[in-house]
């Protein structure tokens, strides 16, 4: 699951003032399109609507990584905007960025408003918490990666098309029947660290662990599952499905 979050106050311009008179305009850069773009824009702009005060500004700055590139930059010139959408491995950069964020559960104190991180599952909260528990960044939205399945080729491998794999385990016997039949890459996927570490991690049962006596155990063993189906020809990068064409794609 990727977690998006919003890094609150870049520049800190005090945007709960309640002696605010003339309507203050606050800059939310983005990395959304398509459909995920329109209902972003759908919330900014039935804040707007719902008062006077305040005019929330979404704008599309490009991928995760170039919006907070564009952002960390703008903080330098001295005009970062007031509110940004980070992509959960970027909180970590934004947070060394000293003094260009405001943490989320620092500016909900000052501005007195009513905040419950445990309202956030524990697995959400704490990816984005310091030490101490407190919330750094605000949870926005997810992602999680979605299957297809080529059905003319799972047919032509004499499977059942209306009965893709449940687990991995089930993926790994339907793509060795899909290569015996001739399929030149049987599976693919973008973000192949998020896709294979974290979902090969489930093939395990086990919660993601990182070093703990010198080894990696969980997420060693995720990608070795993973290289040994690369191994076996039954797992490529999407640039290889590019070419070639899949039976299974993930992103």
């Amino acid at each position: 699951m990727h977690i998006r979050t919003l890094a609150v106050a870049l520049a800190a311009t005090g945007l709960f003032s309640a002696n605010a008179r003339a309507q203050t305009e606050i800059q939310w850069w983005h990395s959304m399109t398509g459909a995920l773009g329109d209902k972003l824009n759908e919330i900014a702009n039935g804040f707007n609507a719902s008062q006077k005060d305040y005019k929330v500004v979404a704008v599309y700055r490009g991928s995760y990584p170039e919006s907070m590139t564009a952002a960390i930059a703008a903080f330098r010139a001295g005009s970062a905007p007031h509110i940004l959408q980070v992509f959960e491995v970027g909180t970590a950069t934004m947070m060394a960025a000293k003094g260009a964020v405001k943490p989320v559960y620092q500016m909900m104190k000052e501005a007195g408003e009513p905040f419950e991180p445990k309202n956030y599952l524990p697995a959400v909260s704490g990816y984005y918490s310091d030490s101490k528990g407190n919330l750094l960044s605000l949870p926005f939205n997810s992602s999680t990666p979605v299957f297809y399945v080529n059905k003319d080729a799972y047919r032509k491998a004499g499977l059942d098309a209306d009965q893709p794999p449940k687990t991995w385990k089930e993926f790994a016997a339907a793509a060795g029947r899909l290569k015996a039949s001739g399929q030149g890459c049987v599976y693919s996927t973008g973000w192949p660290a998020w896709v294979h570490v974290e979902n090969f991690s489930a093939w395990r049962h086990r919660r993601r662990r990182y070093r703990v006596q010198g080894e990696f155990s969980c997420a060693r063993q995720a990608c070795g599952d993973a290289c040994g189906l690369r191994e076996e020809g039954l797992v490529h990068l999407l640039g290889a499905a590019q070419r070639g064409g899949s039976a299974f794609l993930q992103r």
